[in-house]
């Protein structure tokens, strides 16, 4: 029995050999050929086969991926390198319009608007009578113009309306007054100086939330596109994270900056920030200062000290800029009063000028302080600090 299972399997094996050499055979005379078979992955631990190496080479790269050309889901891939994906703020920047320099008409639009329903009443009137002046003082006072800046003006227009040098004509007074704001601040230095052979410092002022650190940033930013050296003094040591904030203005502009440590005496940091200047030889240091209440005599005192510091050599105050918020109205022309008494302020820079009604108040301040305007915050972008145009203004408060 044994024998003849050993002779069936011999006689199965043969059979099967002979099948696969005829398949070989008509294989090969159809021309046809096996595909060579790749190296095999070496074998790991347990009889594991590990993961080929990874490709070492850009051509090796493109020999292991899809075919050059091959469409995904989203966008035909090259044979060359993709450019990287833009990131989002790119991809803001690059749908976003061009915007240039608009300067202050088109930007105090509640201002205007404020004034626009008053004066629309006004030119109405077939005539100038008692009540167009009126009508005309409460349109003022609402703008925050201030009672005795709207008395002067009121008084000027009556005198020259009687005297027949204004035409009797609603439209007519209103473009006189127009003239009259102008004609405020003619003679009015609203440039920004640098002391002759020394350090000049520009001390900003003001009370906490007007705005003075975003301010000085935006300064920076001018002037170093001006191509400017600056050197940024936070002197602002007890609000929290003021240095912060004036740390990331000073990098996007390029400038250095001074910091003392969170409760350190501001004139020192003031000092050192001139001194830091003057050995390198920046031109100008912008120098913060901590928010003061103008109520607060000690406090005003300190603001001295600080002044008196930075005009020391190799420093020299060229500036001390009173920073305002146009929103505050007539509380700020009480602030302007105090410091100016205190630092000897020699120009306003007046904020928030676009997101108010209260726009008159650049004449208050004109008109019962003496100091210039110098320069007008319209926006919260970096180019959104303008130098005051007071004919521009009137244009637009009149329009």
């Amino acid at each position: 029995m044994t024998t003849v299972l050993v002779v069936v399997i011999v006689l199965l094996l043969v059979v099967l050999g002979a099948g696969t050499a005829v398949y070989v055979r008509r294989g090969q005379a159809a021309g046809g050929t096996r595909p060579p078979r790749g190296p095999r992955a070496p074998v790991g631990p347990g009889g594991a086969r590990s993961a080929p190496p990874p490709p070492t080479s850009p051509e090796e790269v493109r020999a292991r991926a899809p075919g050059a050309g091959e469409r995904t889901g989203r966008a035909l891939v090259p044979e060359t390198e993709a450019a990287p994906a833009p990131t989002p703020d790119e991809e803001r920047v690059a749908s976003a319009p061009a915007r240039g320099r608009e300067g202050i008409a088109g930007r105090i639009g509640r201002a205007r608007d404020a004034l626009a329903g008053s004066l629309g009443a006004i030119r109405s009137r077939s005539r100038v009578d008692a009540t167009t002046f009126e009508q005309l003082e409460e349109a003022l006072l609402l703008a925050d113009v201030g009672l005795p800046t709207t008395s002067r003006f009121l008084d000027d227009l009556r005198s020259r309306v009687r005297a027949g040098a204004i035409p009797d004509d609603a439209s007519a007074l209103l473009e006189a007054l127009k003239q009259d704001v102008v004609s405020l601040f003619a003679g009015e230095d609203r440039s920004l100086h640098l002391a002759d052979g020394s350090t000049s410092v520009w001390l900003f002022v003001g009370v906490n939330g007007v705005g003075k650190t975003t301010t000085i940033g935006k300064l920076a930013a001018r002037e170093a596109a001006a191509g400017r050296a600056v050197v940024l003094a936070a002197g602002d040591t007890f609000r929290a994270a003021a240095g912060e904030q004036l740390a990331t203005w000073a990098e996007r502009s390029g400038a250095r900056i001074v910091r003392g440590s969170d409760g350190a005496d501001p004139s020192s940091v003031v000092f050192d920030a001139v001194q830091h200047a003057a050995a390198r030889g920046v031109a100008l240091v912008l120098a913060d200062t901590a928010g003061r209440l103008h109520t607060k005599v000690n406090l005003m005192d300190e603001l001295r000290k600080v002044r008196r510091v930075a005009d020391r050599p190799p420093g020299s105050v060229a500036e001390v800029l009173l920073v305002l918020d146009a929103t505050t109205g007539q509380n700020g022309l009480v602030q302007a009063r105090e410091f100016a008494e205190a630092v000897e302020v020699t120009g306003v820079v007046l904020t928030k000028l676009d997101g108010t009604a209260k726009g008159g108040i650049v004449c208050a301040i004109r008109s019962e302080l003496g100091i210039p305007i110098k320069l007008v915050g319209v926006g919260e972008g970096v180019d959104d600090l303008v130098v005051f145009d007071p004919v521009e203004f009137a244009d637009a408060l009149f329009s």
